[in-house]
């Protein structure tokens, strides 16, 4: 799944979650070359000036270069490669990702229009898990889906809208941010937004739209549980704008309705650690409603996600939808 060159002589790559050595070696001029070709190809350029690039092949592959005089031991390389069979929850059940029981449940959710946030650390599953989500909305429905680099297989949606950022050219210009994007695709009458991953400011748009009628919208980000994840979304709202950390928090509790955190395993397997509702706003903090969460063996090398006992609160949108 993954392709790391690590300068001419360090060569890694993913298998099956496991990280392993190629034993070739190549000249640095030819991957020099090998990666002109590459970033030409999707009309990119990457040289001393303009030293990284991020790009996406005709195949769906997504490719981040960066070059001398930042890559220190030479040109790095890595290509992240997708599968042709787009990743569905009946894959993640088989992996033992989680328990039938939560799929079912995150089934509803998604139907029920919940607004759902997946969190976790790098590697971890993130736009995997996205993309099964985005499997379970009614395909009689409007979606635009908004990324850095399109990775989302969202199938069987003849009303699908797939619009990818686009880096500053040459001199500076051009650059199309997801905060463009977001703002372009709340005029387009969708029925859900769905962003791959909030880094920054565009955090801000992402729960305006949420909070404006764009109900069942999903998006990504990395935390390390789903506590941290607030925190780091209050940090990326202010760094949009000099808003009163209250108000910051009142819109995060009136905008996400689930939070789901993901993490990758001593094994290399990927696991959903914990679904927690969020409840609402009391003294001065966001809160949060465990529905379930992962019991680990004593070495934590292992383990089960579990029911935690408490019943989800916020049930109105089951109601208005039927489910």
């Amino acid at each position: 799944t993954e392709i790391m060159v690590n300068g001419p002589e360090n060569i890694f790559i993913e298998k099956q979650g496991n990280i392993q050595p190629v034993h070739m070696q190549c000249d640095p001029k030819q991957l020099e070359d090998i990666i002109q070709k590459i970033v030409s190809s999707v009309n990119r350029t990457v040289n001393e000036a303009n030293p990284i690039c991020d790009a996406r092949l005709q195949d769906g592959s997504r490719v981040h270069v960066v070059m001398k005089p930042l890559a220190l031991d030479g040109p790095i390389l890595t290509i992240r490669k997708f599968s042709k069979t787009p990743m569905d929850m009946e894959k993640l059940l088989s992996y033992g990702s989680l328990t039938k029981e939560a799929a079912h449940m995150l089934r509803k959710l998604v139907v029920a229009r919940y607004n759902i946030f997946v969190c976790g650390g790098t590697g971890s599953g993130k736009t995997t898990f996205l993309n099964a989500l985005s499997n379970f909305i009614p395909k009689d429905e409007r979606i635009i889906t908004i990324e850095d680099t399109a990775e989302l297989q969202i199938t069987g949606v003849s009303n699908l809208v797939r619009l990818e950022t686009r880096n500053a050219n040459p001199d500076g210009e051009g650059q199309i941010t997801i905060r463009d994007l977001i703002r372009a695709g709340l005029r387009m009458r969708p029925d859900r937004i769905v962003v791959g991953e909030v880094r920054g400011e565009e955090a801000l748009d992402m729960l305006q739209a949420m909070n404006t009628g764009h109900e069942g919208s999903l998006s990504t980000g990395h935390g390390n549980s789903c506590k941290d994840m607030i925190s780091r979304l209050e940090t990326m709202v202010l760094t949009a704008a000099p808003i009163p950390l209250e108000s910051i928090r009142k819109q995060i509790a009136s905008a996400l309705d689930v939070i789901i955190f993901l993490s990758r395993m001593k094994d290399k397997s990927r696991k959903v650690m914990e679904i927690s509702e969020v409840t609402g706003f009391s003294d001065g903090e966001v809160t949060l409603n465990p529905l379930y969460k992962f019991d680990l063996t004593d070495d934590n090398s292992s383990g089960e996600l579990k029911r935690t006992g408490s019943d989800m609160i916020n049930k109105e949108k089951f109601k208005i939808y039927g489910v």
